[in-house]
């Protein structure tokens, strides 16, 4: 594969940086067809007790008991009347419909505020870009919906009116109210249909969207070496949080060296720091090792401490070899270690006098 081919999947750190630009699946259509089903369902619910404030607003505002001449602040007052009783009446509506406009966008996309998206961009008015848009995979899926939800629309108008067929053939024997409620229900009822069928489409749509931003998010070889670059901070950084780390390890072992009773080490590079308390231990513990650089740290610690250092080369060996920091030392060099720490305190004892 080439190095500028998109294989890799993108980093968490890139899906933040395009939501923070605005770029996510979002459907628009799926936001329109949801609040279609919304509204139907809440005039489904609502409808008749919305009705019937408003037919007794109306018949309060017309009556005849009430066509005598009005002042102005009568009038303001009838206007504000009614007014309000319309407020109630739409109010669940609008409030159920409300709801589901922001149910369905944050489903599809989270809280999110893009700053970015709000500033002009050149490339939106641009009649290259428009038209690479137009012409590009997504620009053709956006013309096949948009063709698929046009026939869906008129095969469902159509099937839900035969549906409704009995109903619309009835209404000529039908009284003015029954004839009302009848052309209410049979719209409500293809109306459903029609939102249930743009919903599934524009289902699909943000499906493909959603499928279509992975693709876009995607990464090259390259672009995975330099974001982890970023992260790493550059060679410099690198270097400083290495040096940092070590410099914490030594720190580290400092304090348990200044912790220990004995210093085993070998003539030139191990170092190995040894606890033991008859008191509280039933064994000695090893609590530093080290070679190298960090051996000799651990000798110049314990001179420091006035810790007593005593040579023993094939212990230090075998206890940097098969002993951990932190553990008993093995059973088998319970009697070296022993000696060890003997000729330690001897050597405390000697220079305390």
């Amino acid at each position: 594969m080439s190095d500028g081919e998109k294989k890799h999947i993108a980093t968490d750190r890139k899906r933040k940086q395009a939501r923070e630009q605005g770029q996510v699946a979002k459907s628009q259509d799926l936001t329109s067809a949801s609040l279609l089903l919304a509204a139907i369902g809440a005039i489904y619910y609502f409808g008749g007790q919305s009705a019937s404030i408003l037919v007794h607003g109306m018949k309060s505002a017309f009556s005849h008991t009430r066509l005598e001449a009005y002042s102005a602040q009568d009038a303001t007052h009838e206007l504000l009347r009614l007014a309000g009783q319309v407020g109630l009446a739409t109010t669940p509506i609008l409030l159920l419909m409300l709801v589901g406009a922001v149910a369905i966008n944050v489903s599809q996309v989270g809280l999110i505020l893009s700053p970015d998206k709000l500033m002009p961009k050149f490339s939106n008015i641009s009649p290259l870009s428009g038209a690479q848009r137009i012409f590009s995979i997504r620009g053709l899926m956006r013309l096949l919906f948009s063709t698929v939800k046009v026939g869906a629309i008129i095969a469902v108008a159509y099937y839900a009116l035969q549906a409704h067929q009995n109903r619309v053939v009835g209404m000529a024997s039908m009284s003015v109210p029954q004839i009302a409620s009848a052309m209410f229900h049979t719209l409500l009822g293809v109306c459903l249909w029609i939102a249930s069928a743009l919903f599934l489409l524009a289902l699909l749509e943000w499906m493909f969207q959603k499928w279509q931003l992975e693709q876009d998010l995607m990464m090259t070889d390259q672009e995975l070496r330099d974001e982890m670059k970023e992260l790493e901070g550059g060679p410099k950084v690198t270097d400083r949080r290495r040096e940092v780390s070590r410099q914490l390890a030594v720190d580290q072992v400092t304090n348990e060296v200044r912790a220990a009773d004995v210093i085993i080490k070998t003539p030139h590079e191990l170092a190995i720091a040894i606890r033991y308390d008859p008191a509280t231990m039933a064994s000695p513990v090893m609590v530093a090792k080290g070679a190298g650089l960090l051996g000799q740290q651990i000798c110049r610690t314990a001179f420091q401490s006035r810790i007593a250092v005593v040579e023993r080369e094939l212990l230090a060996k075998f206890l940097y070899q098969h002993a951990d920091v932190g553990q008993e030392v093995p059973a088998t060099q319970y009697r070296a270690v022993a000696e060890a720490l003997r000729d330690a305190g001897a050597s405390r004892m000697g220079a305390e006098h």
